[in-house]
């Protein structure tokens, strides 16, 4: 629903924006363009992430959304800084620009893109939903400054109106833009998830009874919305197998109840680590399945 409606906007805004030669119009319209991408993958994401994994891709295409959101991202900001160029040649010399036709479709946009933002706003957390929704809602606060553009232009007369209108969108694309690039280049380069703090994770499990020690401990995202972890947890001299299996299983349930990791890998150690020969068991935790 979101994508056909926007999509119709997007047409209405470049016809009228071109008739009328609005730049904020344009500048709108370029931002609902890039709010149809976001939704077409957002979409395309979703039916990948559904798809099991295989044996060559063990975890799927869970990144498929990660690396579609940088994709579209990175060429909304160059698209972004065009209009940014021409809003600001034009202030000097502003072009005549008709307020009424501008007043219509900024209010239509304001519908549109509100109703739109909430529909996807029900829709789930991921990074690609998450990044349509605030591009939705910028998209909404943009249609705004067209009003705004509109009302300048008719009831003052205000002819720069319409490209500080677009200056504004602009800055609203560019916020929204650098905070979907963030996440993005975070997931795929397996920085630690947002709200989780490594050092939090390691004092948790070096307080649990029975371990001595942790190290190696590494803090990625599969995806926009699954944190994981492995790490080696070490005990102490005496530690049989099924003792060390317990306080594995003890730790994965530990970090899923206070951090929300639910995909964990622990190697156990048994004793100096450096100077015995250690004993390994490697545990994986089960994705959940519904």
């Amino acid at each position: 629903m979101s994508i056909v409606a926007n999509g119709a906007l997007l047409v209405v805004q470049v016809v009228v924006g071109l008739l009328i030669g609005s730049l904020a119009l344009l500048a709108d319209s370029v931002h609902n363009a890039s709010d149809v991408v976001a939704l077409a993958v957002a979409l395309v994401g979703q039916l990948l992430v559904a798809r099991p994994p295989s044996k060559g891709r063990t975890y799927g295409y869970a990144r498929a959304e990660v690396l579609a959101a940088l994709v579209n991202s990175a060429a909304l900001l160059a698209v972004t800084g065009w209009v940014v160029v021409e809003a600001v040649g034009r202030l000097g010399d502003p072009p005549e620009v008709q307020a009424a036709p501008l007043l219509v479709v900024g209010v239509v946009g304001i519908v549109v893109n509100g109703l739109s933002a909430w529909l996807v706003a029900r829709s789930g957390t991921s990074l690609n939903l998450r990044a349509a929704f605030w591009h939705l809602a910028g998209d909404a606060l943009g249609s705004f400054g067209v009003v705004l553009a509109a009302v300048g232009l008719g009831a003052f007369g205000w002819a720069w109106a319409d490209p500080a209108a677009s200056l504004f969108i602009s800055a609203l694309v560019l916020w929204a833009v650098f905070g979907v690039l963030r996440e993005s280049v975070g997931v795929l380069l397996e920085a630690a998830p947002r709200g989780i703090d490594p050092e939090a994770v390691v004092a948790a499990l070096e307080a649990m009874p029975g371990v001595t020690g942790v190290h190696h401990l590494h803090l990625w995202s599969l995806d926009s919305e699954t944190p994981a972890l492995t790490a080696h947890l070490q005990f102490g001299h005496g530690t049989d197998l099924h003792e060390a299996q317990r306080l594995a299983d003890a730790a994965s349930a530990e970090v899923a109840e206070r951090f929300g990791i639910r995909h964990t890998t622990f190697q156990t150690e048994c004793g100096d680590h450096h100077d015995d020969v250690p004993v390994a068991l490697t545990r994986r935790s089960a994705p959940d399945r519904h």
